[in-house]
């Protein structure tokens, strides 16, 4: 069905190939659609490509907190604070950072808790069912090792756990007697960890692909390095390329992650999207590292990436087509070489910055949009890897019923 819920939905042309756009065109091809899936650049161009990989329903919280007030005014003095603001006059920009703020409140957070928390609960089951369904990739098991100098410096990382838990959430965490029992790479300077079990980790530029190859081997085209120059509907929906190419479709879906306001915005979609920018590098390490590790102080995520050790980290404000700051990645070294041991920093592999869609107040734009037939599927900040297969799944219900799901409501583009 359509978004006014009439007519039958037998093509859908899908707007990015990241994991939100690509587990759409998958779960629509799992209800009988053909599906079209365009992108400007590639498979995982974006923000799906050099994550950590997490999936931590236990982790995906809301991210402005209370705990803002006391770092965020460092973010506009220090350049190597791991949130970063450049100083600029940018009226969007510090529109959007008043909006952010206003919800780093205690009621805020719990309030977005509320929304997220059923989809986190969704979450892994989904990957299983990708998986289950012929996606050539692998999902792992923890233990996640989260670490810290002294126990002080664990108190927020703590209050969002029980938090967690207090929205329904069930949460494996146990103190360890060695924090190096299971993660060797971290230094003398670690006196304090904790195992975090029930979560899971990929490598997702790897996922990503895969799912594109299922999407493909499903008879779904993929038109990969065609920008998109405006999306339209009259009764049905169309999009034009930037060569002028018109596609007609029933159905739209704009996966486009930071840059989905481009397109978007036109369509009614007014809640704003920030560029999170977060950057990572790989290392080699003395010992193979086998499990994630996480330093919530410095705000640093490790992963075991194809034999090396995948460290990313930081959160900065600015333009998704911006250049990368190298600076970015230095703080993330500087940083972590007193907390850890046995990692070649000096030597770094894929440098890469990626720019998260993030919304004020915390919550994806799944659903439809003004225009008959169009739909948004972003907005999910840090969290649309381990959140894409179930916003997949939940919005290609939407569309091809007419349903929504009550765990998607709350996700409401034109809120």
């Amino acid at each position: 069905m359509t978004s006014e819920g009439k007519g039958i939905v037998v093509r859908t042309i899908v707007i990015g190939a990241g994991m939100v756009g690509l587990a759409t065109a998958w779960h629509l091809q799992q209800r009988g659609t053909e599906v079209v899936v365009v992108d400007r650049a590639g498979v995982a161009a974006g923000s799906s490509w050099g994550n950590a990989g997490w999936l931590t329903p236990a982790k995906t919280i809301p991210l402005a907190d209370p705990s803002l007030w006391t770092y965020g005014p460092r973010a506009l003095l220090d350049p190597d604070a791991a949130l970063h603001v450049p100083p600029r006059i940018d009226a969007r920009l510090w529109g959007f950072l008043a909006r952010f703020a206003a919800h780093g409140t205690h009621r805020a957070w719990d309030r977005t808790m509320a929304a997220l928390t059923p989809v986190d609960t969704m979450a892994l089951a989904a990957f299983d069912e990708l998986t289950d369904g012929g996606v050539d990739a692998w999902t792992r098991e923890g233990p996640f090792v989260i670490g810290f100098r002294e126990q002080a410096h664990a108190k927020g990382f703590l209050r969002e756990i029980a938090g967690v838990e207090r929205h329904g959430q069930r949460v494996a965490l146990e103190r360890l007697d060695d924090p190096r029992a299971l993660a060797p790479v971290l230094s003398d300077a670690v006196g304090v960890a904790y195992r975090l079990d029930g979560q899971r980790f990929l490598e997702p530029d790897a996922f990503v692909n895969a799912l594109a190859d299922a999407v493909v081997a499903r008879g779904g085209e993929l038109r990969t390095g065609d920008a998109v120059r405006t999306v339209g509907s009259h009764r049905t929906p169309w999009v034009v390329l930037a060569g002028g190419e018109r596609l007609d479709a029933d159905a739209v879906v704009i996966a486009t992650g930071a840059w989905l306001p481009r397109l978007a915005r036109p369509l009614g979609v007014r809640v704003p999207v920030q560029a999170g920018r977060g950057y990572s590098f790989t290392v080699d390490t003395a010992h193979p590292a086998a499990h994630p590790v996480y330093l919530p102080y410095q705000r640093i995520a490790c992963t075991p990436y194809r034999g090396r050790f995948r460290i990313a980290g930081t959160m900065e404000f600015r333009g998704p087509d911006e250049p990368a700051q190298p600076r970015r990645v230095q703080a993330i070294v500087a940083q972590a070489r007193e907390l850890f041991q046995g990692v070649d920093l000096d030597r770094r592999h894929d440098e890469w910055v990626g720019s998260r869609p993030v919304t004020p107040d915390g919550l994806p734009l799944v659903g439809a949009t003004r225009a008959p037939g169009v739909f948004v599927a972003g907005g999910h900040g840090m969290w649309g890897i381990v959140l894409g297969p179930v916003t997949g799944r939940l919005l290609a219900e939407r569309i091809v019923t007419g349903r929504t799901d009550p765990a998607m409501a709350p996700f409401d583009p034109l809120r």
